[in-house]
C-alpha cells in the first residue's frame, strides 16, 4: 500500500515538469531557427534613367543694361510722371523739380542781355544816339558853312585879281574857310571821342556776363527736368511730390529687363563642376511656381568671402520676357552641370566603400556578392554606374543587419 501511494503522488510532478519543459523546448527551437534563418535585406534594381547632376545655390539679380538717374541740383519734387514698372523712352520726362527761383533769375538775366546788347550796338554805331545826332547836325551845318565860305573866297579872289576887292577882304574870306574847316575837325574829333575801344570792350564784357547768367539760369531750369537716360523699364522708383533732393540723390533706376544677369554664388570646392554654357534654372520665393531659364555666361576671376563661405561669382544670363523677375532680388539658382540620358542608375545609398574600393553588394540567387563599380554623374538621390552592373541587377540597400560577401539573404525589393 505504501508503494502505491508514492507512485500516485509522482504523476502530477511529471505532468508539471512536462508543462514547463515543452514551452522551453519550443522557444529554444524558435531561437535556433531565427539564428540560422537568412536576414531580410532591402534591395533595389539597376534601372535606366535620365540623370542630372545639379548644383544648388543662391544668387542676386541685376540688369545687363541699366542706368541710374540722379539729381544734379537740389530742389523739391513738384511732379512725378512715372511709376515703377513703366516703360520709358530716352529723354522722357520722369520728375519735375521746383525751378521758380531759376526762372526768375533767367528773366532778370535775359533783360540784362537785351540792355547790354542795345548799349553795345549803340557804341558800335558811334555812340549814344542823342549825342551822335547833335554832332551830325553840327557837322552838316559846318560843312554847309564851309561850302559857302569856299564859294565866297573864290569870288573874292577873282575880284582881287581885277582890283575890284581889297586884299583885306580876301584874307577875311580865307579866315571864314579856315574857321569852317576847324569846326568840322572839332566835331569829328568829338564824334570819335564818343566811343573808345575801352568803351566797346566793357560793353562787350557786360553782354557776355549777362548771357552767362542767362545760360546758367537756363541750365538750372533744365536740370530741374529729370529725364530718362535710356529706353527701358523703371524698375526702381519711390519718389513722391514734396520730397526734397540734393545733388547726387538717387531718383530712379532704368534698365532693359528682357534679359537679366544673375550673380550666382558657388562654393569654392564646387567651382570645378561649372563651365560656360551650362543650363541654369532660377527660382524666386515671391513667385514660387515660376521658373526662369538661362545659361552660365562668365566664370569667376577671384574667390570672395560671403559670410562664412568662400565663393566665386558665376555670371548667368537669364531670359525674362515678361519682365516679372526684378533686379535686386535674391533668388535660388540651380546649375545643371551634367545631364546623361539612358544611364544605368542605382540609389546613391547603395554605394559602399571597402578599403580603397567603391562597390555594391549585388544579389546572386539568394546570396550577396561584392561587386566593384565605377560611378559617373550623381543627382540628389541616384548615381550613374559606368561599369560593374547591368540593367535589372539587384543591389543591396543599407540595413541595420551586418552582411558580408557570401551571406545568404532574404531580399525585400523596394
Amino acid at each position: 500500500m505504501a508503494v502505491g501511494k508514492n507512485g500516485n503522488r509522482s504523476k502530477p510532478v511529471i505532468r508539471r515538469a512536462l508543462f514547463i519543459l515543452i514551452p522551453v523546448a519550443v522557444l529554444a527551437t524558435w531561437a535556433f531557427l531565427q539564428r540560422t534563418a537568412p536576414p531580410e535585406v532591402p534591395f533595389a534594381h539597376v534601372t535606366r534613367d535620365t540623370i542630372e547632376s545639379n548644383l544648388k545655390t543662391n544668387g542676386k539679380v541685376e540688369p545687363i543694361e541699366w542706368a541710374s538717374v540722379r539729381a544734379e541740383r537740389d530742389g523739391s519734387v513738384v511732379r512725378t510722371l512715372v511709376n515703377r514698372g513703366d516703360t520709358v523712352k530716352r529723354g522722357q520726362l520722369l520728375v519735375q523739380l521746383d525751378t521758380a527761383d531759376a526762372r526768375n533769375q533767367y528773366s532778370g538775366a535775359a533783360a540784362k542781355v537785351s540792355q547790354a546788347n542795345a548799349e553795345l550796338q549803340g557804341l558800335n554805331a558811334g555812340g549814344r544816339s542823342a549825342d551822335l545826332a547833335e554832332i551830325e547836325n553840327g557837322l552838316a551845318k559846318a560843312r554847309e558853312d564851309l561850302a559857302i565860305a569856299q564859294r565866297d573866297y573864290g569870288v573874292t579872289q577873282r575880284l582881287v585879281e581885277r582890283n575890284a576887292a581889297t586884299r583885306q577882304e580876301l584874307n577875311a574870306a580865307k579866315e571864314n574857310v579856315d574857321r569852317a574847316n576847324l569846326q568840322i575837325q572839332s566835331l569829328e574829333r568829338r564824334r570819335a571821342s564818343l566811343v573808345s575801344r575801352t568803351d566797346k570792350t566793357a560793353a562787350a564784357a557786360r553782354v557776355q556776363s549777362a548771357q552767362s547768367d542767362a545760360a546758367e539760369a537756363s541750365r538750372q531750369i533744365a536740370l530741374g527736368q529729370i529725364r530718362s537716360p535710356m529706353d527701358g523699364i523703371v524698375y526702381q522708383f519711390d519718389l513722391k511730390p514734396g520730397a526734397y533732393l540734393g545733388p547726387g540723390d538717387l531718383i530712379a533706376s532704368v534698365g532693359k529687363l528682357n534679359q537679366l544677369r544673375v550673380s550666382v554664388y558657388v562654393d569654392e570646392p564646387e567651382l570645378g563642376r561649372v563651365q560656360r554654357g551650362m543650363p541654369v534654372t532660377i527660382r524666386w520665393g515671391a513667385l514660387p511656381d515660376r521658373r526662369w531659364n538661362g545659361t552660365v555666361d562668365r566664370l569667376p576671376t577671384e574667390i570672395i568671402t560671403l559670410g562664412t563661405r568662400h565663393v566665386g561669382e558665376v555670371s548667368c544670363v537669364i531670359d525674362n520676357p515678361d519682365g516679372t523677375l526684378l533686379p535686386g532680388t535674391n533668388v535660388d539658382a540651380e546649375i545643371h552641370s551634367s545631364v546623361v540620358k539612358n544611364a544605368l542608375t542605382i540609389p546613391k545609398e547603395a554605394i559602399r566603400r571597402e578599403g580603397a574600393q567603391t562597390g555594391v553588394f549585388k544579389l546572386a540567387k539568394d546570396r550577396v556578392v561584392w561587386q566593384p563599380v565605377k560611378t559617373g554623374v550623381a543627382s540628389i538621390t541616384r548615381i550613374q554606374v559606368l561599369d560593374g552592373v547591368t540593367e535589372n541587377d539587384a543591389v543591396a540597400l543599407p540595413t541595420d543587419k551586418p552582411i558580408r560577401p557570401g551571406d545568404d539573404v532574404k531580399p525585400i525589393f523596394r
